[in-house]
């Protein structure tokens, strides 16, 4: 659940919802009272001053004691409305390919943040009260982000492929050189056909941030902060620890001669240009092992189908757990019950695997549970579920496994080039209508330039 409560906690600061740790500096920056009115028109979508000015102000707050990091406050209202923009798009998109959450799925997203936090659901809409944050808002704004998630994940599916020689190669590098570089990059980005004039334009930008930095006038993190169009822009642009087939390859030559704290000459790319900076380097050893957690479950499925529907489905899960809360035995009421043949003769055991193995909604669900726990029904796109997690490991990643943790790592490199460039053509299309700041004096048009920070 640690990802999906980072995840929860950049949306949740995004629609002026703050998870417990950012309580008074809060609402001591949201003391000023906003003033009621749209901020932005996003398609038939609007996003709402006040929205907006809560999302600027848990910022403010995150960055307490750090303020000189940040850009100007017009800058900052820029980059925050730009990224409600994308989670505005980003959830009409989803909703409109027919991407759908529950509100079980909801409230089950929410009770593994609570235990991430260490207290109870209850609790943690008690604090969120305290803070002054609406359950509602709250609420609302991990239904977005669970919604994102599965379009992203969609869109993965038929969009992003790896290829068995493209996974051969990346072990063979890996065996030869087995470096792991620490990045940081600033983004200065192009529109889709870009003219020639906004290409110089953006061109003395970055040239001109790359002085900045060379004299020492600005440090890299604070440069990114003001200055970056990316969508992580706000976290100094750091990139995290990549290795060579986690970077392009015309990067990767760049890095394997450069010196940590270096920052490479501006470099022309499909989104703009970029500079980076060479934080640290290790070597994949220094990384220790590569350990997952793995578990060890049973459970019973209900299927959805044309003959069952998914009210009846449902139902019948509600009944068989109550019969577990009443002590029946799981393993003979699978054997009875559950419609997967594969595991349903053995009691249901599904024997050691990892949080996703069995699709995120399954994984949410597991990873939520003590051992010898029961789950409620979940629901996945098979039916209804009944889980019974019976233990978790820390296991290195073997051998075996390897060849599967690269092609994931090359297909989470190329899933990440192709949904921000699948970003930056859904904001070009959208229809913004931007009202505050100074993009308020120019006309909306449906080909603004995309800026993810």
């Amino acid at each position: 659940m640690k990802k999906l409560l980072a995840s929860a906690l950049a949306v949740a600061v995004l629609s002026g919802t703050l998870l417990p740790g950012a309580t008074a500096l809060a609402q001591t920056a949201a003391s000023v009272q906003p003033i009621d009115g749209i901020a932005a028109i996003v398609d038939e979508d609007v996003i709402l001053k006040t929205e907006l000015d809560r999302a600027v102000n848990n910022i403010l707050a995150q960055y307490a004691g750090r303020e000189n990091q940040l850009p100007p406050r017009d800058v900052l209202q820029r980059q925050v409305l730009e990224r409600l923009v994308l989670v505005k798009l980003q959830v009409a998109r989803a909703q409109g390919t027919g991407v759908r959450v529950t509100d079980q799925e909801v409230e089950q997203a929410i009770a593994g943040i609570a235990q991430q936090n260490r207290v109870t659901p209850e609790q943690l809409r008690q604090q969120l009260a305290r803070e002054g944050t609406p359950y509602t808002d709250f609420r609302n704004s991990i239904r977005d982000e669970l919604l994102i998630q599965r379009l992203r994940q969609r869109f993965a599916q038929s969009r992003v492929s790896v290829s068995e020689s493209e996974v051969d190669a990346a072990m063979a590098a890996q065996a030869n050189q087995g470096a792991q570089f620490h990045l940081a990059h600033i983004l200065v980005a192009l529109p889709e056909g870009a003219t020639a004039e906004q290409i110089a334009t953006a061109q003395k930008k970055v040239e001109g941030v790359k002085s900045l930095i060379d004299k020492g006038e600005m440090d890299f993190s604070a440069a990114a902060v003001r200055y970056s169009d990316s969508p992580n822009a706000l976290e100094g642009g750091d990139l995290g620890w990549r290795s060579v087939d986690e970077i392009p390859n015309a990067f990767a030559s760049l890095m394997r001669n450069m010196s940590p704290g270096q920052v490479t000459e501006p470099i022309r790319g499909p989104s703009g240009f970029q500079l980076l900076k060479l934080i640290e380097v290790r070597d994949a050893s220094q990384a220790g092992p590569s350990m997952v957690t793995q578990y060890q479950a049973r459970h019973i499925l209900i299927r959805v189908s044309d003959s069952v529907d998914d009210a009846k489905a449902k139902a019948q899960a509600q009944t068989l757990q109550a019969r577990l809360m009443g002590g029946a035995d799981f393993a003979l009421l699978a054997q009875e019950h559950s419609q997967d043949q594969s595991s349903a003769s053995k009691g249901g055991e599904l024997g050691w695997f990892t949080r996703d193995e069995f699709g995120p909604e399954f994984g949410n669900a597991v990873a939520g549970l003590q051992p010898n726990q029961v789950s409620q029904p979940i629901r996945t796109q098979a039916g209804y579920h009944l889980i019974k997690l019976e233990g978790t490991r820390e296991a290195d990643v073997g051998e075996r496994n390897r060849r599967a943790q690269v092609q994931e790592t090359i297909g989470r490199r190329k899933l990440e080039d192709e949904w921000n460039r699948f970003l930056r053509e859904m904001r070009g299309e959208a229809f913004v209508d931007v009202r505050v700041g100074k993009a308020a004096e120019e006309t909306a048009t449906p080909t603004a330039p995309a800026n993810g920070g």
